[in-house]
């Protein structure tokens, strides 16, 4: 980690915006992981760029509290059986050769990705949840490090062609590529897959024009963003989502790009998917079998 980084996260202390240590809880423990999770330890990190896009600044420190991530994005067979359930609306692929059981679910909107979560006793994660888990502690660029991002390591769009050269198979169109199955890729730190390519992932804030210009809600413990997430939110009309895809190429997968879109995901809908979280407590339920 660099020198002025350390001295960030040891202080609790950055220009423009910061926690002090007397403002924070106490961290949770990590706990074993309710199935298909990983534990992200609470504490302070790195949010954002100073030199990044304009809605990453400014740089920040951040403090989340204990928290569990999925370790792959929810697929396709996965929602489809929470939708046989009757816990889900129907929803899902839009376009022909993106329905595989284990490719990512796609063309839901924030709302379906909300009730899925909810159903499975977890949440949709806060943007500085989804940061924290996809970079640490230590203002990486990218899930790994900061060794650019490539075909070995994400889903992408690169010389090859789109998803790093595999056309569809079904459907018009062959070169506008599809996910792959998740997991296709090596994972990143908490052993979490695909936080930066194969699908955008929505979370679950509003998106503001930065940083800076959210102000108090998107700094100290925990923060949700603008009206705390919650609906109607004056001047806000479009939700985050985070990480890239295969579609897109390798400027848009790192873990600060941030992107704004309706959360109904119509009348131009896209393929966006989505992974979910749990809380210390939600994940404590989880494991003793119940909601």
């Amino acid at each position: 980690m660099r020198r002025a980084a350390l001295a960030v996260l040891i202080g609790l202390v950055v220009p423009g915006g910061g926690i002090a240590d007397t403002d924070v809880p106490a961290v949770l423990p990590c706990e074993e992981p309710p199935p298909g999770m990983a534990c992200i330890p609470g504490g302070p990190f790195l949010r954002g760029s100073d030199d990044g896009p304009p809605d990453t600044r400014p740089r920040a420190v951040v403090w989340a509290q204990t928290f569990y991530m999925d370790t792959h994005e929810v697929t396709v067979e996965e929602y489809r059986a929470c939708v046989r359930a009757g816990q889900c609306p129907k929803a899902g692929p839009r376009y022909l050769d993106f329905d595989r059981p284990r490719q990512p679910i796609t063309g839901v909107s924030w709302y379906d990705a909300v009730a899925y979560c909810r159903a499975q006793g977890k949440h949709l994660p806060t943007e500085a949840q989804w940061e924290k888990a996809a970079r640490g502690t230590d203002g990486r660029l990218y899930p790994w490090g900061n060794e650019p991002v490539d075909c070995r390591r994400a889903v992408i769009m690169d010389a090859s062609g789109r998803s790093c050269g595999v056309r569809k198979a079904r459907g018009g169109h062959p070169e506008k590529g599809r996910p792959l199955e998740v997991g296709s890729r090596p994972p990143g730190i908490h052993g979490l897959y695909d936080m930066v390519g194969n699908v955008w992932e929505w979370v679950a804030d509003w998106y503001s024009a930065s940083y800076g210009a959210c102000g108090a809600a998107c700094l100290g413990p925990d923060p949700t963003g603008p009206c705390g997430g919650r609906e109607p939110c004056p001047g806000h009309r479009r939700r985050v989502v985070r990480g890239g895809s295969w579609y897109w190429p390798a400027p848009y997968a790192n873990t600060i790009r941030r992107r704004p879109h309706i959360p109904r995901n119509e009348p131009e809908f896209h393929h966006f998917g989505f992974r979910c979280a749990a809380s210390h407590e939600e994940a404590r339920t989880l494991r003793g079998g119940g909601r």
